[in-house]
Order: C-alpha cells, then sequence, then structure tokens
C-alpha cells in the first residue's frame, strides 16, 4: 500500500485551493503554447482543424480531470492514478499506470528542460537544460511550500506575456480570420492526431491529484482545484491558437520552430520577440518544476509498495519531501535531455499518459454512488478517448511507447514469479 504506516515519515498537508490551482497551471501552460501548438498545427491541416484538435483534446481532459478529482478525493494520498488503479482495478493496474507516468513524464520533464535551452541559451541548450533540471530538484528539495510560491511567479509572468501574443497578434492588420477556414487537407486522422499532441498541453492538472497527501482539506480541494485549473488553461489555449492561426496560418505555424516569438514578428512588433523568449524560457521552468514535483511523488508511491527501491521512499526530517525520489528523477531527466528530441518526446509522453488516463477513467467507473462516482458517461468518453488519441499519434510515438509499456508489464510478471517462487521455496 502507499498509503504511509504509522512508522513512515508521512508528507505535510499545507496547500489550498489556489495553489493546487496555480500548480496545475505551472505544468500546462508552458507545454501547451510553447511546445506543443507547432506539431500539433502540422499534424491537424490547414485553417482550423488545430482548433477543433484542441475542443477534442479538451473534451477528453475534461472527462479525465472529473474522474481524476473524485478518486483523488477518495483516496487523497501521493500516487495519483497508480493508488487509484490499484485500489479499485487490481495491483497489475496500479503499476501499469505508475510506470506509464513516471516513463512518460520523465520524457515531458525533459522536453521542458530542453525548451529552457532552445529559448534561454540555443548554442548551449544542453547545458542550459542540465543546470535547470539542478535549480529546481534543489527547490523542490527545500519544500512543496516554496514550490508553490514560485510557480505562483512564474504563472503571473508566463500569463501576462501571452495576454501580450494575443493582443499583438489580434489587432494586427496581418490578422486574416479567413487563415482559420478548414481546407481539403484536414482529416479525422490528422484532427485525433492533433488532440493527442495538444493533450499533452493538458495534462497537468494530474499534479494536482498526484500532491494528494500535502493538500489540506483533499476531499473538498481536489475536486475544485482540478477543473479550474483545466478551464482557466482551455481558454487561454483558445484564445492564444486563434490569434496565432489568423496572423501565421496553419503551413507557416506547423513548420515554425518558436511560433510566438514568428507570430509577434509578423504582427509587426518585432519588440515583444525577446519578451517572447524570455516567457517561454520561463514557462517551460514552470512546467519543468511541477513535472519533477509530481514524477517523484508517484516514484514514492511505488517505492512504499516496492515496484521501485524502497529506498526511495524516504521522506527528509526537515524539510518533508520525498528527497531520494526527487533526486533519482533529477538524475534520469538530466541523461535524457542530453540525447532527447523535443518533438518526440512530447509525443511519447502523451501516450504514455494517455495510458495512464484510460486506467484512471476504468477506476473511476468501479466507485458507487456512495463514494461520489461521476456521471457514467464520463469515464466512458474519457477511456475511450484516451485509447483513441494514443493510437492516432505518430507512428514512432506508438510503437516506442507501446514497446515501453510492454517491457514495464514484463518487468512487473517476472517480479511477481520470482516474488512466488520465493514464497514456495520457504
Amino acid at each position: 500500500m502507499s498509503t504511509p504506516s504509522r512508522d513512515e515519515p508521512q508528507l505535510q498537508r499545507r496547500l489550498g485551493v489556489f495553489d493546487a490551482v496555480v500548480i496545475g497551471l505551472g505544468s500546462m501552460i508552458g507545454a501547451g503554447i510553447f511546445v506543443a501548438l507547432t506539431p500539433a498545427a502540422a499534424a491537424a491541416g490547414s485553417g482550423s482543424g488545430l482548433l477543433v484538435g484542441l475542443a477534442v483534446a479538451a473534451v477528453v481532459a475534461y472527462c479525465n480531470a472529473t474522474s481524476s478529482a473524485k478518486l483523488a478525493a477518495r483516496y487523497p494520498v501521493s500516487g495519483g492514478t497508480y493508488v487509484y488503479g490499484r485500489e479499485r482495478l487490481g495491483d497489475f493496474w496500479g503499476y501499469l499506470a505508475g510506470w506509464a507516468f513516471v516513463v512518460g513524464k520523465t520524457a515531458s520533464c525533459a522536453a521542458m528542460a530542453l525548451t529552457v535551452g532552445a529559448y534561454a541559451w540555443p548554442a548551449h541548450a544542453n547545458a542550459v537544460a542540465v543546470a535547470a533540471v539542478v535549480a529546481l530538484t534543489a527547490v523542490n528539495y527545500r519544500g512543496v511550500q516554496k514550490s508553490a510560491l514560485l510557480t505562483r511567479v512564474i504563472v503571473a509572468i508566463v500569463l501576462a506575456v501571452l495576454a501580450f501574443v494575443v493582443v499583438a497578434s489580434s489587432s494586427s492588420i496581418q490578422a486574416d480570420v479567413a487563415r482559420m477556414d478548414i481546407g481539403a487537407d484536414v482529416s479525422i486522422g490528422g484532427v485525433l492526431q492533433a488532440g493527442g499532441l495538444l493533450f499533452f498541453a493538458f495534462a497537468g492538472y494530474a499534479r494536482i491529484a498526484t500532491l494528494g497527501e500535502e493538500v489540506r482539506d483533499p476531499a473538498r480541494t481536489i475536486p475544485r482545484a482540478i477543473p479550474l485549473a483545466l478551464g482557466i488553461a482551455l481558454v487561454v489555449y483558445t484564445l492564444v491558437a486563434v490569434a496565432v492561426l489568423a496572423v501565421l496560418g496553419a503551413d507557416t505555424l506547423g513548420a515554425s520552430t518558436a511560433p510566438l516569438a514568428d507570430a509577434v514578428r509578423a504582427a509587426g512588433v518585432p519588440w515583444l520577440v525577446p519578451v517572447v523568449q524570455v516567457g517561454a524560457a520561463i514557462a517551460a521552468l514552470g512546467s519543468l518544476l511541477a513535472l519533477v514535483l509530481g514524477v517523484s511523488r508517484t516514484v514514492l508511491a511505488m517505492a512504499r509498495d516496492h515496484h521501485l527501491p524502497h529506498a526511495l521512499a524516504a521522506v527528509h526530517p526537515r524539510f518533508k519531501v520525498p528527497h531520494r525520489a526527487e533526486l533519482a528523477v533529477a538524475a534520469v531527466v538530466v541523461a535524457v535531455a542530453a540525447t532527447a528530441d523535443v518533438r518526440d518526446a512530447i509525443g511519447f509522453s502523451s501516450f504514455g499518459v494517455l495510458i495512464y488516463y484510460a486506467i484512471a477513467n476504468a477506476a473511476a467507473w468501479t466507485l458507487t454512488s456512495a463514494e461520489g462516482r461521476p456521471n457514467r458517461i464520463v469515464p466512458v468518453v474519457g477511456l475511450a478517448g484516451c485509447v483513441v488519441l494514443a493510437f492516432a499519434l505518430p507512428l514512432v510515438s506508438v510503437t516506442t511507447g507501446a514497446a515501453v509499456i510492454v517491457v514495464g508489464a514484463l518487468i512487473y510478471g517476472l517480479r511477481r514469479g520470482m516474488a512466488n517462487r520465493s514464497a514456495e521455496s520457504r
């Protein structure tokens, strides 16, 4: 069980609704606008296919958020769907959810670190990525409350930068709503692939659930914080996507390496370009901060159950954080960031996280009315949507992601077999 026993050190409940919402936003805003928009536009085709993909991703994310909120209120401990899957569906499904989350989100951490490097100092992107991981791990190490305070500042700066982009782009004489007309190259498969890639941008609300052991009054706080964070992110994404599409068009957007910087440049306000670049770096830092926070808590939960080395379940006696789990996650992210490609990391991460939420929806289906289950249609749409979007992703993301999930299942099976043989030999 990942619920700490009486003799295990426990995390402290310090976060209220506002801090939980900000942590969720810190995860979503950086990933969605500055990273996932370009490959999603390339997949969706011309016109507003991107916006349709965004709507699809939002519907699936809403179902996942609702299911996660109900489960998190029922099981307010660290671990998220790792705990929910284990408690509702069985040990294997909980393990598989945890495996998918840790692997997928480790790729997300690497992508965010590389994004920081690409915007802050392109010539030395890898070195900057490593420095960013080390610095933010040090912040997390000092305690979750300090992480929440830093995330507030980051979210405020990024929202201000995005507001400048929206105003500059939408008010420009270069803006043309005709660029959002759906063209002949838009297909269902392309829109679904765009939705799968954009889902990467919505997955930050999971950070709220994985922090269940550190949230005050979780039965009330988590169900309020998750939909609030999701709703704010959706409004921001829609405004920015519409503004950028109107200025650049889908083809130019899909080929851009820095879409928001290109948008303000095309809008005739080049002085905003460095502001956008700084905002992108800060946004990626905020996302990386919350990602490391969430992944380390799932590692903590899996280590408590001995699915990962139990030494990683240690909680720092002074700062009350899972310090060994955080250091282990940081070490892996540093290694991956040295070789990872940002766009490939997005697809790989999306596949793993969609599998994670498919299990969350399946777990939510088993809740009874007395346990506060959501409307039955919610987990059904969420589960089906996760599966469809996962397998609509680029082929390399699907094959690599599926292979990693299979490897995780094999490790579980081997571990179980060894444990059974050991028990029989006694």
